[in-house]
């Protein structure tokens, strides 16, 4: 365990004089806190955000403090997505009614899936591993408030559990808050993917990134489903999620479970989301710049060739070539 420090004060005086963006290496002295570390303890105290202190006992009247920072990544802030109202309804009564539909919605599928000859459906691949029904509402073309009940199990056997969120109140998992993880490090990150069923540029592209993160992660999952992939980011359970050209009813509310939960969204090119974009990149919010090291150039280099125009204005430049 770190040991504490009787005067906390010294070092944070140490380290808010030094601009945050012009250094990789902090040198300074300390009173002596020899005698508050453990014998059997390497020199050396961890604070947040990654930052590694080391001590030289060798230095005469106290301490040498070095901290690294060269690979602590530089906080960013990216633009919310949720939406600021609710209109006229108050977030508790837009989430209960959001609740209501997602969980009327998942009956009706678990009766068709429990009787699969009666079932109609384009993507019954997803039906036999893992899907839910999402429900996402939006206030001013911003989520607003979102409901994920996702199936788990198998046939005859389905459980299910519910996500939920609303604006500014925070995710939730049957009830219970839920927050995104808080790892830091690609290397020690399970992340997860998935690809269309067009096998084009987006999909190589992807397969490439498939590939290069399951390289250096602890592993790259494909389960299936775009809600549930941002959900268990959500939950914490893995570290990021990304996907070319989904719809919006695949992002509504699986975006903002995410935010609430405290993780952070946008395109994959690193640029600012909304529901109708054609990429959507959501993590635990750490790790967010570094997986956009990656992902971004791959993603301008799509946007180049055209291959991710928004929804909204695929719609546009039909309605144009009709009339």
């Amino acid at each position: 365990m770190a040991p504490s420090l009787s005067s906390p004060k010294t070092i944070s005086q140490t380290f808010s004089l030094i601009p945050s963006h012009s250094f990789s290496l902090v040198s300074h002295r300390l009173p002596n806190y020899r005698n508050l570390l453990p014998r059997t303890h390497e020199p050396s105290l961890r604070l947040k955000h990654g930052i590694q202190l080391s001590f030289d006992t060798n230095s005469m009247g106290g301490f040498r403090c070095g901290a690294i920072l060269s690979d602590v990544e530089r906080e960013r802030n990216y633009r919310k997505i949720g939406s600021q109202s609710t209109g006229s309804l108050s977030a508790n009564q837009l989430l209960e009614l959001v609740e209501a539909a997602a969980k009327t919605g998942a009956q009706v599928v678990m009766e068709a899936v429990n009787k699969p000859r009666s079932i109609t459906y384009k993507g019954t691949t997803d039906l036999v591993t893992d899907f839910a029904v999402s429900v996402g509402v939006l206030f001013r073309g911003r989520p607003a408030a979102a409901a994920v009940v996702e199936f788990v199990g198998g046939p005859m056997c389905w459980n299910t559990r519910t996500f939920s969120a609303a604006t500014g109140g925070g995710a939730f998992c049957n009830g219970k808050r839920i927050h995104v993880s808080a790892t830091d490090q690609v290397e020690q990150s399970l992340l997860v993917t998935g690809f269309g069923y067009e096998h084009d540029d987006a999909w190589a592209t992807n397969i490439d990134l498939f590939k290069e993160f399951t390289d250096i992660s602890r592993g790259v999952r494909r389960l299936g489903a775009a809600a549930v992939d941002m959900c268990h980011v959500a939950l914490g359970i893995v570290e990021a999620y990304w996907e070319y050209r989904l719809k919006p009813w695949d992002m509504a509310a699986g975006v903002l479970i995410v935010e609430e939960a405290g993780g952070s969204v946008t395109c994959m090119d690193g640029g600012n989301f909304c529901v109708f974009d054609r990429s959507v990149l959501v993590s635990n919010g750490a790790l967010h710049g570094k997986l956009l090291e990656r992902i971004g150039p791959a993603t301008e280099k799509l946007k180049s060739k055209g291959l991710l125009v928004p929804v909204l204005m695929l719609v546009l430049l039909h309605s144009i070539s009709i009339n």
